[in-house]
């Protein structure tokens, strides 16, 4: 005769494995994940796009997402989570340089962002509506600019119109850490 009896040990068990079983697909999911987003970190060296460092160097780089930042000397190495450009149209890559630093920056939408949105605003002052956050670097090239968010849920993704966005904590720093006319190249 067959005893079928179940015991509470054995029903435990059994339930322990059909959930590790339901759920492995996504902790192997989120394993992947975290791997892919650790491996995009990878750290940069600034003798790969600079002849030399003069007064510090800045990558940015669009597809790992992310700003490296070296100061004068080499002794300070940064690496920033970024937003980047949301299409290779909007992308302007090479060698630029900041110009000009602003605490408090104010945006007008240029004339393809007020024709592709028409509900944009003419002019935005500075504010906590104002998409360049709190700080703002300026490059040479017009209407490109390294600058803060207030909306974090745009960091990491393809989310602007042609600038780098960082957290405005981050674009804080970095802002007090870089002179003007230092060299940045975006990739």
């Amino acid at each position: 005769m067959t005893d079928t009896r179940f015991s509470r040990r054995a029903m435990l068990a059994g339930a322990a494995t059909g959930l590790v079983t339901l759920a492995a697909p996504g902790l192997l999911r989120a394993q992947d994940d975290a791997r892919r987003n650790a491996s995009s970190f990878i750290s940069q060296n600034w003798q790969d796009h600079f002849d030399r460092l003069g007064s510090g160097a800045i990558v940015c780089d669009t597809t790992s997402r992310a700003l490296h930042y070296w100061n004068a000397d080499a002794t300070d190495y940064r690496v920033y989570p970024t937003s980047v450009p949301m299409t290779d149209d909007l992308t302007r890559t090479g060698y630029t340089s900041i110009v000009r630093k602003k605490v408090g920056p104010d945006w007008t939408p240029t004339p393809n962002m007020r024709a592709a949105n028409p509900d944009l605003p003419a002019y935005m002052p500075p504010g906590p509506g104002n998409p360049l956050g709190t700080h703002a670097m300026y490059l040479t090239w017009p209407a490109y600019l390294i600058h803060g968010t207030h909306d974090t849920r745009k960091i990491g993704r393809k989310s602007s119109s042609g600038c780098i966005g960082l957290y405005n904590s981050k674009i804080e720093e970095l802002f007090a850490l870089t002179p003007v006319g230092m060299q940045v190249r975006i990739i």
